[in-house]
């Protein structure tokens, strides 16, 4: 059975302007950080299918230049980030250890929660990464109090709150709107729209398809975005937070992107809610191939870099797994320790 969600190819845009003014080490360090994020999640995958990952795992695949362009671009080191449980590539763009990443989901001590949360609850306090929350939209009335505590501060920062598209129908998600739209909270709601809320799409769920529309019940700032194109994501999430950092008014983006794996790694890929060729024809516009192409098109990269990158990729994660399995369990007396 096929629900319908059908490919969208990503927005071309012009040759002279595409590039939005960056430099060349800016471009390669993104791209650097997408193939991170998939490379690291393909391992992930085989760790899982050894057992050495237990648990819930969600895999990234696909949504790359969504974490690459709004946390690694558009916000500042010091700006939050709290997202939902898909969060291994996201905990990645904001500078968390891919060491203590991979730790954590193997459930050793030197991960980033001490082997305590596992893939769905990555946590990192000087990164301000905070979460990795498993409860669905559990985690967005928290973006508003962040976004309350930076204005109370009178901070210049701001909050990215990532959620799924099946987060949207709940009662959380609506609470936290109306009350970030009351109270002008710099707090920026980004929907990672990957066409299903774990087997179901979203047209099934949803009484409107065009998610960022919901803004328009609170008087919100809202946009709808490429997900398939990093420089997009950039451009667009940057204006939002840019507008928050001015004006403390919140903003709701809708991100259309496409998981290539199913929901978690106990969900085939396919399953029985899409076909294989739904998800082949979505790997046309894959975000790592679309990015490399233009940088091939604007001389930024020739085919040499890309290779000499995939080998420099593939030694970090390398790095990643040696550390985690060397690493120790955490102490029985973990147990009774509690953490503030």
């Amino acid at each position: 059975m096929n629900n319908g969600a059908t490919a969208v190819a990503p927005k071309k845009t012009g040759q002279g302007s595409r590039l939005l003014g960056l430099s060349k080490e800016t471009l390669l360090d993104w791209f650097h950080d997408m193939l991170l994020v998939r490379r690291f999640e393909e391992k992930c995958a085989q760790l899982y299918g050894m057992g050495k990952i237990m648990g819930f795992c969600h895999l990234y695949n696909g949504q790359e230049a969504v974490s690459t362009g709004s946390i690694k671009g558009a916000i500042n080191p010091d700006d939050y980030v709290i997202t939902a449980y898909r969060d291994h590539g996201q905990a990645i763009s904001k500078g968390v250890d891919p060491k203590a990443i991979m730790a954590e989901l193997l459930g050793k001590h030197t991960g980033t929660t001490k082997g305590r949360g596992g893939s769905m609850h990555i946590f990192d306090a000087p990164t301000n990464f905070l979460g990795g929350h498993a409860i669905v939209g559990g985690h967005i009335p928290l973006a508003a109090g962040v976004a309350f505590a930076i204005k109370y501060r009178g901070e210049k920062k701001v909050c990215l709150c990532f959620m799924g598209d099946g987060a949207t129908n709940i009662g959380e998600f609506h609470e936290a709107l109306n009350l970030a739209a009351l109270w002008k909270l710099p707090v920026i709601y980004i929907i990672e729209n990957n066409r299903y809320g774990m087997g179901t799409a979203v047209q099934r769920a949803s009484a409107i398809e065009d998610l960022y529309k919901k803004a328009l019940a609170y008087d919100m700032r809202h946009d709808v975005v490429d997900g398939f194109n990093v420089l997009e994501v950039y451009k667009k999430v940057k204006a939002a937070v840019d507008h928050a950092r001015a004006t403390y008014e919140p903003s709701l983006l809708e991100i259309r992107t496409y998981r290539y794996r199913g929901h978690s790694m106990s969900d085939p890929i396919h399953g029985h809610y899409r076909t294989k060729e739904e998800v082949e024809e979505h790997k046309k516009y894959d975000p790592i191939s679309v990015f490399a192409d233009i940088l091939r098109a604007e001389g930024i990269a020739d085919d040499e870099w890309f290779d000499e990158e995939e080998k420099r990729v593939k030694k970090i994660v390398d790095e990643c797994v040696e550390f985690a399995e060397s690493s120790p369990e955490p102490p029985l007396d973990e147990l009774y320790e509690v953490y503030k």
